[in-house]
């Protein structure tokens, strides 16, 4: 029986409307100290994937930026984690499509913080089409700004606050190896994010800054239910070795060992979390 029955939300899709409900390590998550200190920038942190790690950063000290689109509930709730941890807690919402809200992102967190130590470009946006034909271009143009463009902009912004011992991190997808033909701009951007991050990484490595990237395989977050026709969501998961969907906290780990000094000599990296099937 599948974890997740058929079910279909309007973009860009709710925690709240999702069944079952996504495991962002509410109850689970143990921080030690890792980030004590430092302070965070994470784009779609409202839910999911993004969720997960400003929840994870928190309790490992770190204050958190959360930047979303306008899921407000969301928002407020991943803010509610990040101040039960006694973290302070930046909410700013905006449409990463835009350039000079990017900037705006990283200028409040400087203003917030003083500094930006980690920057994690996470918000996506992917829809399902069985042809190219059937792309819109204005959804191409959406894809291509809010997945790959916005990160450029977002590193831009940062590198000049970002302290030496920084860490930047994309997040990419198996999509990146393993490109779906009914995901084809999605895909495009993924492999893009691996790409720009592992350019990255060895064009700033001599400021002491890593950039890595983590590639997810299926994760249940409100982008699934969203953006995927009902018999997909059905089966999401499912062919995987692990026969099921991962959840948005058993990325978490993966973040914080990339954005602390447990990772200070992994850069130009893109990290797996597939739920066994290899990317190249």
């Amino acid at each position: 029986m599948s974890p997740q029955p058929p079910q279909q939300q309007t973009p860009p899709g709710t925690t709240g409307a999702m069944t079952p409900k996504p495991d962002h390590g509410e109850e689970s998550y143990k921080g030690s100290g890792k980030l004590t200190g430092k302070s965070a920038v994470i784009t779609g942190a409202d839910s999911g994937i993004g969720r997960a790690v400003a929840i994870a950063f928190a309790r490992e000290g770190a204050d958190v930026l959360i930047s979303y689109l306008n899921e407000h509930e969301d928002a407020k709730e991943t803010q509610k984690w990040v101040e039960d941890a006694g973290r302070k807690a930046v909410v700013v919402p905006g449409d990463l499509q835009d350039p000079a809200h990017c900037r705006s992102i990283i200028a409040t967190a400087v203003e917030e913080f003083g500094k930006v130590d980690i920057l994690v470009n996470n918000a996506a946006f992917q829809m399902s089409h069985e042809t190219l034909e059937e792309i819109p271009d204005e959804e191409w143009d959406r894809t291509i700004a809010t997945n790959i463009s916005a990160y450029f902009h977002l590193a831009k912004a940062v590198l000049p606050h970002m302290p030496k011992g920084g860490s930047i991190i994309g997040s990419s997808s198996i999509n990146s190896d393993n490109p779906r033909p009914d995901l084809l701009p999605y895909d495009v951007t993924k492999a893009g994010v691996a790409n720009f991050s592992a350019g990255l990484a060895q064009m700033v490595g001599p400021r002491g800054i890593r950039v890595n990237s983590v590639a997810p395989g299926p994760i249940w977050t409100p982008l699934i239910p969203a953006t995927m026709p009902e018999d997909q969501v059905e089966s999401f998961g499912e062919q995987t070795p692990l026969g099921r969907p991962g959840q948005p906290a058993e990325l978490a780990p993966v973040y914080v060992l990339l954005a602390s000094d447990d990772g200070s000599y992994v850069s130009g990296a893109r990290v797996a979390v597939t739920g066994g099937t290899p990317i190249l």
